[in-house]
Parts: structure tokens; sequence; C-alpha cells
């Protein structure tokens, strides 16, 4: 047994501690300890898992406390039980994650919302979880189901935000209906001694539009994993930004499964990375044997502006179809020394000029962001953020 696999034990009294909970819920929590048990915390020996070291999170004494998210809930979103969705509630993340096991083993305040067909939602959808660690390291492990009802439109944006030491595991699960349009935002800002660790699963209908755009700019160690199944003539967008530097790590693993025909998918992630930083980039595109017409582009691009920070790029294809169109690539680069003599020759400080050339990286991914007061907000934090210290 691994010293990993060891520390699972520690979980056990917070399980066993657990607030009271429905038959349901009871049912969920006990299946999904026991898959946690059974794997373990993931060690470097996993693939999935190579290139980020889960050891400082087995080895923390966490203190269980309850997912408490504030719900800005706009006009024709509904608020539903965890028992009026046993239908979806558990079924789209993979528990073969740890993780998302341990997730499940601790499922409490369980936030469900739901969308009726056809309706169109004016405004987004926010969900804002803060954790404030004081005395002792705390452990929250949020868990968000959203179902969109065929034809209906929204936004959603999910914030992550703290102080102090913790750990933040979450999993929100997304079901698009038959033609419905999603624009999903996730925004993380966690404190520079947290871990955040979140899975985001979409099963995305017939003829829908589902984007999700992940901006990471907090936390110690950070893992996201964002998974879409495409149903026929599906079409879903992933965009991502991280930004880490001193001793910051954070690893992006994403699954675009073409599951049917017709299915388009896009994909672009930027990572900036300075100090003794490290980041992962792993993206797969699934191509099914019946996902023939499939069009699909996948690009990663990192800014290493240190010379001891580190990127790993995998980007992947497996296609079992062959009648399809699909590419991927990685690059990883400095910034551009003839665009900075050019700033310079033009009375830019050298400070400033790599500060601007930064921010104009990093500025295509902000500008794919619907929502404006989003967008603004996150355009003048970077702008302060570059212009004030080095990333």
């Amino acid at each position: 047994m691994t010293a990993l696999v060891e520390h699972t034990g520690a979980w056990l009294d917070g399980f066993t501690n657990q607030p009271p909970a429905s038959e349901y819920l009871r049912t969920l929590r006990e299946a999904g300890f026991r898959r946690f048990a059974e794997r373990g915390f993931p060690t470097t020996h996993d693939e999935e898992w190579r290139f980020t070291n889960v050891a400082r999170i087995a080895r923390t004494a966490f203190h269980v406390a309850a997912a408490s998210p504030v719900l800005r809930l706009p006009d024709g979103v509904q608020q539903l039980t965890p028992g009026q969705a046993e239908s979806d509630l558990a079924r789209h993340a993979e528990e073969r994650n740890p993780f998302v096991a341990l997730n499940t083993a601790f499922l409490d305040n369980v936030t469900v919302l739901r969308i009726p067909s056809g309706a169109v939602v004016g405004q987004p959808i926010e969900i804002v979880h803060a954790v404030v660690a004081r005395d002792a390291p705390l452990a929250v492990h949020p868990r968000t189901l959203i179902l969109v009802g065929a034809n209906a439109q929204c936004a959603i944006v999910e914030t992550y935000q703290g102080r102090g030491q913790y750990l933040t595991n979450a999993v929100t699960e997304i079901v698009a209906g038959e033609g419905a349009v999603i624009d999903h935002y996730k925004v993380q800002q966690e404190d520079r001694a947290a871990f955040h660790v979140a899975t985001l699963a979409a099963s995305v209908g017939r003829g829908a539009n589902f984007s999700s755009t992940s901006i990471s700019l907090g936390g110690a160690l950070v893992r996201h994993d964002v998974n879409a199944v495409l149903s026929e003539g599906s079409e879903v967008a992933l965009n991502g930004l991280y930004l880490v530097n001193g001793s910051q790590h954070v690893d992006n693993h994403t699954v675009i499964d073409h599951a049917k025909p017709h299915g388009t998918s896009r994909e672009l992630y930027k990572g900036i990375l300075d100090g003794k930083s490290s980041a992962v980039f792993n993206g797969r595109i699934l191509v099914r044997k019946d996902a023939q017409k499939t069009d699909s582009r996948q690009t990663n691009k990192n800014l290493v502006l240190s010379a001891e920070a580190v990127i790993d790029a995998k980007p992947e294809l497996q296609i079992f179809a062959d009648d399809v169109r699909c590419t991927h690539g990685a690059t990883i680069g400095q910034l551009d020394s003839e665009a900075l003599f050019y700033l310079q020759s033009r009375g830019i400080g050298g400070g400033d000029a790599r500060n601007l050339l930064t921010y104009a990286f990093a500025q295509d991914i902000v500008d794919r962001i619907k929502i404006r007061p989003l967008r603004d907000s996150l355009e003048s934090g970077l702008f302060e953020k570059f212009h004030e210290h080095p990333c």
C-alpha cells in the first residue's frame, strides 16, 4: 500500500460524522467513499497525473467544512432538491477520478438548477464559492448540477476565491438539452496557499451549443478537468487562460468526446508562466467510430517568461472514424524580441513593453468572454497585474 493510499483513511472520520441526509444521498455518499477508498489518491505513476503530484493534499489534515455557495439566480432559473434530479446527479462526472469520488462521498449542500425548455435567461447565473480558513486547513466539496432544457439559453459564471490554507474539490455537471445554448465561465482566484481540484462534465445534446472559458489565476496547486460529450450536430468551444508565477502549479486536462456525427469543437488554451512555476496542458480529442463528419481543432499556446518555469504540453487525437477533419498543436515560446525592441524604440520602458506584450497575449482569451462586466473586470485586473508586477 502506498503512502497516498494510506492517507485516504484520514478522511474516514469526516465521512462518518457528516450531517444526516436522505437515503438517496446516503447511498451516493457511500458508493463514492467506497470508490475513493479503493483507488486512493492518484500518484505520478498514474498517466493522467504524471506531472501533478498531489502528495501535499494527501498529507494535509483537512477539517471538512460544508460548501456554502452564494447564488445569484435571475428570473427563469429554478432551484431543485437533489431528490428531484436523481436521473442526472452523479451521472456525468466520471468517478474513476478519485477526487470526483471524494466529492460524491461528501455530498451535502448540493446546488441543483434547472432552466426550463425554451427559456431565455437574460442575466448570468452567478455561483460564488468563498472559503476562509483561519485556525486549521479546511476542505470543501462543492457540487453543482445544472439542467438546461431543450432550446433554452443561459450564461453561467462560477467564481472560486478564499483566504488561508484550504482545499476546494469541486464537481460541476451540466446537461444541455437538444438545441440549447450555454456559455459557461469559471474564474479561479484561490489564495496562493490553497489547493484547487475541479471537474466540469458537460453532456451536450443534439444540436446544442456549449462553450466554457476557464480563467486560472490563483492557488498553490491547481487541477482543472474539463470533459464534454457531444451528440449529433453539437458544437463545443473550450477556452482557457492560466497565469502562474512563483512556485505555482496548474494542470489543465480536457477531453472532447465526439460520440455522434456532425459534431464541431474548437479549443484554445493559453498559458503565461514566470518564476519557478509549472503548468500542464493535456488535451484529448476522441472521435468515435460512428462520429463521421467531425470537425475539431485544438490549440495550446504558452508564453514562458522565466528560464526556471516549466510547461508540459500534450495534445492528443484519438480518431476511429475515417471522414473527419481534425487538427491539434502546441507551442512554447518567449516574448518577441523584435516587438520588444520596437516598443522600446518608441519610448516605452523595458518593463512596460514586456507587460504590454504579455497582456496582448492574454487578451485573445479575455475577448471571448461575452458577459461585459466580467470581461471588463478581468481586463482591468490583468492590466493592473501586468503593469505593477510581472506575472
